[in-house]
């Protein structure tokens, strides 16, 4: 016997919508996710880039005005400046969702950037291409992971599966389309 078709408000999507909410609909937890987000997928792409650059495919090339070599840490370490004067001014954080998921982007690849060339700081010298260069990958590792560990809790991850676990017939109780108020 099939199953029985679910309603529309029984929808997966409404279902994930909610958990979203129950989980992020509060500002500091949301801009963890989106920090969290950028980061990963600003250190991804900086990454895909250089090798790009390095192999001389596609339209990328280093910044070099005048002839010196300008790092994409430069760009990570004025946007995280950005981010913390804004946010020392309370400014994106919580008055406007988009300004306090902006930011929180912002703070994300910052720190993607500036991560990526760690080795750099630390030795003083150019070592990206080297075995050196192996510890900005372990820096991005740590600091990825730490900003996962937040993200998740022990909370969201765990609903999320418990979504796939309920049956076709079973509503469950996060119906809700909206921000949830937290107990």
């Amino acid at each position: 016997m099939p199953a029985a078709r679910r309603p529309w408000w029984l929808s997966p999507e409404r279902d994930v919508r909610s958990l979203y909410y129950e989980h992020f609909g509060d500002c500091r937890k949301e801009r963890q996710l989106f920090a969290t987000s950028s980061f990963f997928t600003t250190f991804a792409a900086v990454r895909g880039i250089t090798h790009a650059i390095r192999a001389e495919r596609g339209p990328f090339k280093n910044i070099t005005p005048g002839g010196r070599h300008i790092h994409h840490m430069t760009f990570g370490i004025s946007g995280l400046l950005t981010v913390g004067y804004l946010w020392m001014l309370e400014l994106g954080i919580n008055e406007e969702r988009w300004g306090s998921r902006a930011t929180a982007a912002v703070f994300g690849g910052g720190a993607a950037l500036t991560l990526d060339e760690f080795a750099l700081w630390l030795n003083l010298e150019d070592v990206y291409w080297t075995k050196e260069g192996r510890e900005s990958i372990d820096a991005v590792v740590l600091f990825g992971s730490l900003l996962t560990l937040s993200v998740l809790g022990k909370g969201f991850l765990r609903d999320l599966l418990d979504l796939g676990d309920r049956g076709e017939h079973e509503a469950g109780p996060r119906l809700a389309a909206g921000p949830q108020p937290h107990a």
